[in-house]
């Protein structure tokens, strides 16, 4: 049903935080209050149970430096949740829409939050409530079905490949075996991003390891073992999401109980993965110098790592999902399109060809051995990273002949 008339805006942040969703969010503010019909405009605190509680705060009286400083800062300024409405749940976040008068609603976050969008769009249809709702992309995991990449990914995979230059580097200086666990769920493009960083020929991380290919320990084992007999040492990259071959996590195997969120989305985590991993390494292959981390939170909302073509479009993406509200007046997912060597345009996709889906890496960008990924990967991912990425140089090592025979 269109708007007509004065109303409010309201936008929320939902899932998990990254280092430019507050881009996206200023994005929304600044350009809705370029609009007549716009009275106010309202933020949501801690998502869609913000709109329930009625925790609202009013960033029309936000000036527009702070919100400038709010936009470089990583993480969600407005706090987020992974409530998931049912039917009860919209009726209450209808009430609250209606009471405060609010006629579009944007929200910023990922698969479940565009299902979130989905269904609060659906209810208001049946209520003939007028309401705008358009879902604004956000997910480190670049999952979304319809995108060529999400904002969050660029940043979250700058991290990811500077963090993997430092640990190559420190693996060369003391060799061992380093396991590595990334997030991503389901799509490996972050664990992928670990690879961006090699120069050397000898460089890792060696093994990677996505939730596209089937995980085999045996198979593992036994890469670990020719690579550290190849380079003296070795490096892995590994998804929080690696399965076996009948598509089930790994980390689902080895946990005693397995935890969902509302979504049913299950927490994988890559804490004890990547722990008894080292284990089995140490176990079975024998290696005394066995180390693991879970690169965790650290991913999402880093400062000092952040991508400026992913700030550029997340602001992009808050303007234009505004642009289509009030110009379009069309509910949709704002989606991201790649043209030329490097450019892109959004368009507003239908919800439902969007939320709840889940999108992974294309056959074209993963080796055949499955341990890897190819220039196509590489060519894909290196625009996103933006400007002034780390480098790394090594000494040439000119031998100075020995004099000394200690066998004397």
């Amino acid at each position: 049903m269109p708007n007509s008339g004065v109303s409010k805006v309201l936008v929320a942040q939902g899932g998990g935080p990254t280092a430019v969703i507050n881009q996206s969010m200023v994005g929304v503010v600044l350009e809705a209050r370029k609009f007549q019909q716009v009275e106010r405009v309202y933020g949501a605190l801690y998502g869609i149970r913000g709109i329930v509680d009625q925790t609202f705060v009013d960033l029309t009286q936000e000036t527009t430096q702070n919100l400038e400083m709010v936009a470089e800062t990583p993480s969600s300024a407005l706090g987020s949740t992974r409530d998931k409405p049912d039917l009860k749940y919209c009726q209450a976040i209808f009430r609250a829409l209606k009471a405060h008068g609010i006629g579009y609603f944007f929200y910023i976050g990922g698969n479940d939050s565009a299902d979130t969008v989905r269904i609060v769009a659906a209810e208001a249809r049946v209520a003939g409530y007028p309401l705008r709702s358009i879902h604004i992309p956000k997910t480190i995991d670049n999952d979304l079905v319809g995108n060529d990449h999400t904002p969050g990914f660029p940043s979250a995979a700058r991290f990811v490949a500077q963090a993997f230059m430092g640990i190559n580097l420190d693996n060369r200086a003391l060799p061992g075996v380093y396991l590595g666990a990334v997030m991503g769920r389901h799509a490996g493009f972050l664990t992928a991003a670990a690879t961006i960083g090699r120069k050397f020929a000898d460089d890792g991380p060696h093994l990677v390891y996505l939730p596209e290919r089937a995980f085999e320990i045996d198979r593992f084992l036994s890469s670990v073992k020719a690579t550290a007999d190849k380079y003296g040492r070795c490096v892995v990259a590994l998804s929080e999401g690696i399965c076996d071959n009948q598509h089930v996590p790994i980390a689902n195997l080895l946990a005693s109980t397995v935890e969902k969120d509302a979504h049913g989305n299950v927490y994988l985590g890559g804490g004890p993965l990547a722990d008894h991993l080292a284990k089995l390494v140490k176990e079975k292959l024998g290696y005394k110098r066995v180390r693991a981390d879970t690169l965790g939170y650290l991913q999402r909302s880093f400062v000092g790592c952040v991508s400026d073509v992913d700030q550029r479009e997340a602001r992009e993406v808050g303007e234009k999902a505004v642009q289509f509200a009030l110009w379009g007046d069309r509910d949709g997912s704002i989606t991201i399109h790649r043209t030329g060597d490097y450019f892109v345009e959004y368009r507003l996709t239908p919800l439902d060809e969007v939320a709840g889906k889940t999108k992974t890496m294309p056959d074209e960008f993963i080796d055949g051995a499955g341990w890897d990924v190819t220039d196509a990967f590489r060519g894909y991912l290196r625009p996103l990273l933006g400007k002034g990425m780390s480098d790394a140089g090594r000494l040439r090592h000119s031998a100075v002949p020995k004099i000394v025979d200690q066998g004397d």
